[in-house]
């Protein structure tokens, strides 16, 4: 049987947090990187990102990027004990010339939830996201946001369901009913609406005008296994990407599809990892291709997705999965497409380590390929990085990106050569002149 991918995200509720082992964390990135430990003087200046075609573009200028994934941010805000940690990821992705983080703008009901109950939220929470954002700006890094799981992790679809279903309202008790339950889908609307219009308590700077935020996501990996067809998923993602817009103009805004192919697309047979993958109620392209969704995305993981558990054939998928996501973004789809998770698994039978390089290399390398050639693949966000003392919260794919040299380099690398051919952002100048002088 077939892993799941939920598992890798189901850790992190609920659990306490050593402050010794921040203690440990902190001196271990003074130490590592004790240059970025200053105060910070002046404002760090963004532009909004936007679409031209198949590229983002930043200052008129086409911009590719090399990025991750630290989906626990605004949970460690919460806490005095744990919020420096985010001053320390954001600071270190900085130094790697890092310009993009993905992360959870959700917590639906349960252990430091921002959203307590329908319509009913935590200033102390949405405050943590505050801060999450304004550290971001200050550091340079433009952040993608997402809105709800599809997964149980943080609440998700599920805890909508819960509520409604208390509540008396609900239509089914199934976990699908999220995306056709009228109660649920104002539920979700009421939520999205604050977030956007939120006003950062430290910034003064409302969510849908702050171009901290690269773009909004509006579900992680959504699936709909009651309805095969696609049509339940499409008309959800209709109506919440067109009411987004209403609310904001301004950003970008991508579904949080793994990439499959549906029943009616030929790429099924060919491309999709294994048959189930197209009886999801998702479609790589139609979820994509309306006028609402301003880039498609895309994951992977071959190890969770195949049965086929031979590394060379996984390194294979990899290359054919994301050749053909980049050709529909170019051909299809006239849009960019960016691979906002990849990962590979530590609990792999026979794993070593230096197996996770080959597999990062390879997707590294094509997105440098894809830039040169000013193709529609984006940029990539690997699953996921974390900082020392947080080992409670790691999954099977996270990693200390400056604990084993060879990573750091490989990700380093990337953000260099990327710099070379599109040029320097401004909030990147200092250092990626010190990381890339050498290489």
């Amino acid at each position: 049987m077939v892993k799941s991918p939920s598992s890798r995200m189901q850790r992190g509720n609920g659990l306490f947090y050593p402050i010794i082992g921040f203690a440990s964390c902190f001196a271990f990135i003074y130490m590592s990187f004790g240059d970025l430990w200053i105060s910070y003087n002046g404002e760090t200046t963004l532009s909004f990102v936007e679409r031209n075609g198949t590229q983002f573009i930043v200052d008129g200028r086409p911009f590719y990027f090399n990025g991750w994934n630290s989906y626990w941010m605004m949970d460690h805000a919460v806490d005095e004990s744990t919020r420096p940690r985010i001053r320390a990821m954001l600071q270190a992705g900085t130094k790697m010339g890092l310009t993009v983080c993905r992360t959870w703008a959700f917590n639906d009901g349960g252990y430091n939830a921002l959203q307590i109950s329908p319509g009913r939220f935590d200033e102390k929470v949405f405050r943590a996201l505050d801060h999450v954002i304004a550290e971001a700006r200050q550091n340079g890094i433009r952040l993608i946001l997402c809105l709800v799981n599809n997964l149980q992790a943080y609440g998700g679809k599920t805890q909508y369901v819960k509520w409604a279903w208390e509540e008396g309202v609900g239509l089914s008790s199934s976990n699908d009913s999220f995306f056709y339950d009228p109660s649920i889908r104002h539920y979700f609307k009421t939520y999205v609406k604050t977030v956007l219009t939120r006003r950062n308590t430290y910034t003064g700077i409302k969510y849908r005008d702050d171009p901290t935020i690269f773009a909004w996501e509006l579900i992680n990996e959504p699936r709909v296994i009651s309805d095969a067809s696609g049509d339940t998923l499409q008309d959800w993602i209709e109506e919440m990407s067109t009411f987004i817009k209403l609310i904001d103009n301004k950003h970008l805004l991508t579904v949080g599809l793994e990439g499959f192919y549906g029943p009616k697309n030929p790429k099924r047979l060919t491309v999709n990892p294994e048959f189930w993958a197209a009886d999801l109620g998702s479609d790589f392209i139609r979820n994509s291709k309306i006028s609402t969704v301003d880039f498609a995305s895309v994951h992977i993981y071959p190890d969770h997705w195949s049965h086929n558990q031979d590394f060379e054939y996984q390194l294979k998928f990899i290359s054919k999965w994301m050749l053909s996501h980049i050709e529909d973004g170019d051909k299809e789809l006239k849009k960019p497409v960016m691979f906002t998770e990849f990962g590979l698994s530590s609990e792999n039978k026979g794993f070593d380590p230096s197996q996770r390089d080959k597999f990062y290399k390879v997707i590294l390398d094509i997105i440098y390929k894809s830039a040169k050639r000013n193709k529609s693949g984006a940029g990539t966000l690997v699953w996921q990085f974390w900082v020392e003392g947080m080992e409670e919260f790691n999954d099977e794919f996270g990693i200390v990106p400056w604990k084993r040299p060879s990573t750091y380099k490989l990700f380093t690398e990337q953000s260099c050569r990327l710099a070379r051919i599109q040029g320097v952002l401004p909030s990147q100048k200092e250092h990626l002149n010190k990381l890339c002088i050498h290489r």
